[in-house]
This record gives structure tokens, C-alpha cells and sequence, in this order.
């Protein structure tokens, strides 16, 4: 899976700060007329109105950009966050200065700033609460009490202190919540990054050992396969027909290694229409099922159901083939006399189950199948699954292998079919 680009991790704080600022202007509308109505407070309300009005204003064209394909710089974001202090300072400076209780709101685009932007923003933008904290000490309007006592003006204010700390701890959890979620997603899919890397890493080394076996072995397999012929012409009497016979049998071995090091040895990255040609999906699987049951005459295979759309066309690429005999080569290795195929598609997608009555697979064994060479059997590297999760993740499809209730394993393979746009 494919690392989140960093602008759309921006987005994504964008978006919070979005919601925090519309959380603002209706927590400070409300408490103006809780203010008015409940502990009798004229505040000054022509420009706390203003301030609101302009906040509203600015969640707007932040909306609209959150709409926008643009990406979002992080000097765009550090603008409007110094808008937000701008706005905070207002209300601040009309509602008692640094005495409101609600001073705390300087911290949040201060925790914003510290997790997404670079250093030197973060310590701006610290400087500027601080600066602007300091200076509301001494310029302010003060808080109009209106005849009310020194106990009552005190309540007033350790009301709105607990009020303060209940909503700051809201925003704090709400902003550590969501980047705690963001950074966990980040480590997943940086992980899964490693491990494809990795996987990659060794698909690119067994191509290259495959390539130099193709290169050592292709000349011995060419100069067999000429005295293979000779030999056929040379004893091609009715006399000689039994060494005739085996000569046939070596001579199609001998085809079947060549066509097996070609295979190890085609590029991963080769296009589909580069590395193939069109055919009908039932044509391909009858090829590819005559192909699997001349290598493995002793297996019997068993076609369960059948359903498809005759006007589906695959790319009949050697490598996919290969891949599709390794699976049917594992299920009559499990049990030779049980192997079933289940197959349907339709104009967009082949679906294909093998199944069969063997042991079935441990848990070790199972989390390593894709990742690495493995195997159950005594012989062999145990390449077949890992080439076949290698094909199915270059064509777009998916590969799962799950052990059955009754005995025995399926894998379910999905292919992307042609369209007409192919």
C-alpha cells in the first residue's frame, strides 16, 4: 500500500482545524449570550460580533479550499492559524484580557503547529501566543461586573475556569486522538512499504538467479534437444520403436525445462499486451489445464461448476500460466487424486478456486506464503507461490489460500479480464 502523500496529510489537519474553528465561533456565541442572559454582563458586542463574523468568514474560504485540488503548502497553513490568534486576541482583548478563562485557547494552534509543521514555524508561532498573552495584561477591557460582589465576580470566574479546562481537554483528546490514528496509520503503511520492498528485493534476486540458470543451461538444453533429433531421425525404423517412444519423452522434457527457465527468466515489469496475446478466458483455461495434465498425467482433476461469459478475453502471457500450473502442481502434490477447480467470470473478472484433500497449512506457514520462498515439501526452493503472488499483485488481482473444514486447502485467485477499452 502506498505511502499518504504529505499534502493529504495536511488536508486532513485542514479539515480538524476546520471543525475546531466552527466549535469557536458557536462556543463564543454562546457564551456571549450566557454572559448577557444568565450572570447579567453587557459586553461589548458590536466587535465581538465583527470578530465572529470574520472568523465565519475565513472557515469559508478554508472550506472552499479544502475543495480545491491545489495542494495545501505549509505556509498556507501557518497563515490562517495566525489569523486564528488574530481572532482569539480580539475576543480575548474585549472579554477581559489575559482574566478570561478561556485563555487556554492559545494552545491549540500551538499543538497544530507542533506536529505538522516544520521547526521554525512551530517556535513562531509560539512566540506570537506568548507575545500576544503577555500583552493582554495590560491592554484589555475589563470584565463589567455591574454591582456584582467580590464572591460572586470570583464563582463567575472559577465557573468559567472549570467550563475552560472541560473543553480544553475535549480539543486536546479530539487533536492527540486523531494524530495518534494518523501515526499508526503512517507505521502500517510504512511497514507494509518495508515488506513489499523486501519482497521485491527478493523476486529481483531470484530473477537474477533465474536469468543466469536460463543463460548457463539454455546451450546444454539446445545441443540435447539437437542430438534428441538426431537420434529420432537416425533410429526412426519400426525396429527401434520403443527407443523411438523414449526419445519422444525426452525431447518434450527437454521442451518443458526450456520453456520453464523462459518463464524464471521474462521480466516481472513486462506489460500484459507486451508479454501475451488475447484470447477467450474458456479457450486460456483449457490450454492451461491440457498443459498442467501433461506434466502431471497421475493427478486426476475434477471441474465442479463452470459459469462464464464466452465474450471474455484474457492476455494468455506465459507467466500468469506458469503461475496457475504452480497452484494446481500444489494441490496434486497435497493429493493426487483430489484436486478440484471451481471457475467463473464475467466480462470484467475471473474467478478461479483450487481445492484439495490435503494436510492443510500450519499458521507459521501460512503468514510466510507471499513473502518468501517456502515449502512443506522435501525437495524443490518452494518458489511456486511466491511467483504466483508475484503475478497476481503485477495483474491487479488477489490470491488468498485458506484451509478447509472438511481437509485439505483453497486458494481463490481473482483476475482482472480485458474490456472493451483494453
Amino acid at each position: 500500500m502506498p505511502i499518504e502523500p504529505r499534502d493529504e496529510v495536511i488536508r486532513r489537519i485542514l479539515r480538524r482545524l476546520f471543525l475546531l474553528r466552527n466549535i469557536t465561533v458557536l462556543g463564543a456565541a454562546a457564551g456571549i449570550i450566557i454572559a448577557h442572559s444568565f450572570f447579567d454582563l453587557h459586553l461589548p458586542l458590536q466587535p465581538l460580533i465583527i470578530t465572529l463574523m470574520l472568523l465565519a468568514a475565513l472557515n469559508l474560504l478554508t472550506w472552499l479550499r479544502l475543495k480545491s485540488r491545489i495542494d495545501v503548502s505549509n505556509a498556507e497553513v501557518f497563515l490562517q492559524m495566525l489569523l486564528d490568534i488574530a481572532a482569539i486576541t480580539s475576543l480575548f482583548y474585549f472579554t477581559g484580557g489575559a482574566t478570561n478563562p478561556f485563555i487556554w485557547f492559545y494552545l491549540l494552534p500551538l499543538i497544530i503547529a507542533a506536529t505538522i509543521l516544520p521547526r521554525a514555524y512551530t517556535w513562531l508561532m509560539a512566540t506570537l501566543t506568548v507575545a500576544c498573552y503577555s500583552a493582554l495584561f495590560f491592554y484589555n477591557v475589563p470584565l463589567p461586573h455591574n454591582g456584582m460582589h467580590h464572591d460572586g465576580g470570583f464563582q463567575m470566574h472559577v465557573f468559567g475556569m472549570w467550563l475552560g479546562f472541560v473543553m480544553s481537554a475535549g480539543f486536546v483528546a479530539v487533536i492527540i486522538v486523531g494524530l495518534a490514528h494518523n501515526l499508526r496509520e503512517r507505521d502500517r503503511k510504512l511497514a507494509e512499504a518495508r515488506e513489499q520492498a523486501l519482497q521485491n528485493e527478493r523476486l529481483v534476486a531470484l530473477g537474477t538467479l533465474a536469468t543466469g540458470a536460463a543463460h548457463e543451461l539454455g546451450t546444454p538444453l539446445g545441443t540435447m534437444a539437437i542430438l534428441t533429433a538426431e537420434l529420432e531421425q537416425e533410429y526412426a525404423g519400426n525396429s527401434h520403436s520403443d527407443l523411438h517412444r523414449k526419445l519422444g519423452i525426452l525431447r518434450k522434457q527437454i521442451e518443458r525445462c526450456k520453456q520453464a527457465l523462459s518463464v524464471l527468466s521474462a521480466s516481472a515489469g513486462a506489460g500484459r499486451a507486451e508479454s501475451g496475446h488475447r484470447m477467450p478466458v474458456g479457450a486460456y483455461l483449457g490450454q492451461v489445464i491440457g498443459e498442467w495434465q501433461a506434466q502431471r498425467p497421475d493427478a486426476t482433476l475434477e471441474t465442479r461448476s463452470w459459469h462464464s461469459d464466452e465474450r471474455s478475453e484474457i492476455i494468455a502471457e506465459r507467466t500468469l500460466t506458469q503461475a496457475l500450473i504452480n497452484v494446481l502442481n500444489n494441490a496434486a502434490d497435497a493429493s493426487p487424486d483430489d484436486v478440484w477447480l471451481d471457475g467463473s467470470w464475467t466480462h470484467a473478472e475471473l474467478t478461479l478456486e483450487i481445492s484439495d484433500r490435503g494436510p492443510g497449512l500450519s499458521d507459521d506457514l501460512h503468514e510466510q506464503l507471499g513473502k518468501s520462498p517456502v515449502t512443506t515439501k522435501t525437495e524443490g526452493l518452494g518458489v511456486g507461490l511466491l511467483l504466483a503472488h508475484a503475478t497476481r499483485q503485477r495483474l491487479g488481482g488477489n490470491l488468498v489460500i485458506e484451509n478447509r473444514d472438511q481437509g485439505g486447502t483453497t486458494v481463490r485467485i481473482t483476475i482482472p479480464l480485458l474490456t472493451g477499452n483494453d
